[in-house]
């Protein structure tokens, strides 16, 4: 295979079409994961209040491990590939951002029923940092202020003892993971109309 030497004009050409390409496809890809996450969280999280704090059992807490049961398993039937695409370097980047966000949430979530860990604050900031960076990445300013918001609220955690943390995290998923679902899953039936 002859490789082709780029000018500068078609370089950048090049870069800007894997970006755009990058961004539609993320677009379409990136929303329902958000949203898949964040609901089961806000539930999850809401639930598992309830029923610490109603009866009393902690053992209400292994209700926690719903979340990536059923947002893990959501998110691969949703967002697996019926069709062969090329992925760009972009794409792999945000797929290992959200590899070892999420392995590291889960093995911190596993340390904290043996440690005592503010292990709330520690989720929020790590899934906000995921956020922030799937933002910056496919440069999407909204997908990147609410991921800064929701790990700025982490600190509000850390004012509050003992079950009353799930008050302040379950809504800080509504903004820090729901409304950019919805925003890339508009932006994407925007294009598509387009």
């Amino acid at each position: 295979m002859e490789e082709k030497k780029l000018n500068e004009k078609e370089s950048l050409e090049l870069i800007t079409q894997m970006i755009q390409n990058t961004k539609s496809r993320m677009e379409t890809n990136c929303g329902m994961p958000f949203l898949l996450w964040g609901y089961t969280t806000i539930f999850v999280s809401l639930a598992v209040w309830y029923l610490v704090t109603t009866t009393q059992n902690y053992y209400w807490q292994f209700t926690w491990f719903l979340l990536p049961i059923i947002a893990g398993t959501g998110t691969y039937l949703t967002t697996r590939n019926k069709q062969p695409t090329v992925k760009t370097h972009l794409d792999k980047v945000i797929n290992y951002i959200w590899t070892v966000f999420g392995i590291s949430g889960f093995l911190v979530s596993c340390l904290s029923f043996f440690w005592h860990l503010p292990i709330l604050f520690i989720i929020l900031l790590l899934m906000g940092m995921g956020t922030t960076l799937t933002g910056l990445i496919i440069g999407y300013r909204v997908v990147t202020v609410c991921g800064i918001l929701g790990a700025l609220c982490s600190i509000g955690c850390l004012f509050y003892q003992d079950f009353n943390q799930i008050i302040v995290f379950a809504p800080v998923f509504i903004f820090m993971m729901v409304i950019p679902g919805h925003m890339l899953n508009h932006a994407a039936r925007k294009q598509k109309k387009s």
